[in-house]
């Protein structure tokens, strides 16, 4: 089994020295990932927490924040950010497309904690108000630190994020997407993003996100994490569906078996950073499906839950936990 998933020639896998330990499980053998299981990341979450910019600067040197959309969202997720970032913008000159960079970021998951996830019309104006206020803020900063770093493809991808939320418009947003894509043409995040975007519920039509997801995947190589982009699409088809069923459909389980065979169980994938977010997306879809695929994908997940895309569910871990069971 090594040498399947670690190359041809390993015999046993190579302990990562930055793993964290795995915490108590759950009654139902799971656990949630914390900082991307990562030592390191979990340093820059501390340093975050206590507002110690020194700290988040020094903990940042292993990671290219211009490109590491998964470091990057540790921060912006994380409450609290909010209160002191806007310093290390200000007075941080040396580093300040940085600081503008996680500044956006978060003021756009903060913004989107204002709104929630309610529907539209159950919103209230006031949440409208502070939703705009903290996306226009992200707008500005995402922009400036794009500006100062043309390298970087983190900066467009939340700007895909708050664009949408800002309804500014299909011309808007496919330009920040090429923007984001001509630095790296096959970023997942910001095909995952796109495929969001052509959903009705944002303007799309129905078969869009998927013709896109499946054009995007064709011209990856094998072994290629964009896969999860194919898995994505079809959790999106069963969010906008009033059919809870949608997805088991011979052909539709097939197309899910393929993309998880020529991408994330491939041999030639690398288990990055962050990993355990691709086969949790993987293991929704096939599950979904009712393929028996999603058994592999379990099993070497081994009890990891990560909230996304479980999110779509109305209790994510417990969903988790109930189709690893059953596969």
């Amino acid at each position: 089994m090594f040498g399947k998933l670690f190359g041809r020639d390993a015999e046993r896998p190579v302990a990562d020295p930055h793993a964290l330990p795995v915490p108590r499980r759950q009654k139902n053998g799971t656990y949630p990932l914390r900082a991307l299981g990562d030592t390191r990341v979990l340093a820059l979450v501390e340093a975050a927490d206590a507002g110690d910019w020194e700290a988040v600067k020094e903990a940042l040197a292993p990671f290219d924040l211009g490109r590491d959309h998964a470091v990057l969202g540790q921060l912006a997720d994380l409450d609290g950010v909010q209160d002191w970032i806007g310093r290390a913008v200000q007075e941080d000159k040396e580093h300040r497309a940085t600081a503008l960079l996680v500044s956006g970021a978060r003021h756009i998951s903060w913004g989107w904690e204002a709104r929630t996830s309610a529907r539209a019309v159950n919103v209230t104006q006031e949440q409208w108000r502070v939703f705009h206020e903290r996306l226009e803020i992200a707008e500005e900063q995402l922009l400036e630190a794009a500006e100062l770093r043309p390298d970087w493809v983190t900066p467009w991808r939340r700007l895909l994020t708050s664009g949408r939320g800002m309804s500014l418009g299909p011309a808007v947003n496919e330009t920040r997407r090429d923007a984001a894509l001509r630095r790296d043409p096959l970023d997942l995040d910001t095909h995952i993003e796109w495929v969001s975007q052509l959903q009705p519920r944002w303007g799309g039509e129905p078969g869009q996100a998927l013709a896109f997801a499946r054009e995007a995947f064709a011209g990856a190589p094998d072994g290629h994490r964009l896969g999860c982009v194919i898995a994505m699409a079809h959790i999106e088809e069963w969010v906008e569906s009033d059919n809870r069923d949608c997805l088991q459909d011979p052909r539709i389980r097939t197309e899910l078996r393929e993309a998880a065979e020529r991408s994330i169980l491939h041999h030639s994938y690398e288990r990055r950073l962050g990993w355990q977010g691709d086969y949790n997306i993987f293991a929704m879809a096939l599950s979904l499906a009712g393929s028996s695929k999603a058994s592999n994908v379990f099993r070497e997940l081994d009890g990891v839950f990560t909230e996304w895309p479980w999110t779509f569910m109305a209790d994510p871990q417990k969903a988790y936990a109930r189709f690893r069971k059953a596969f």
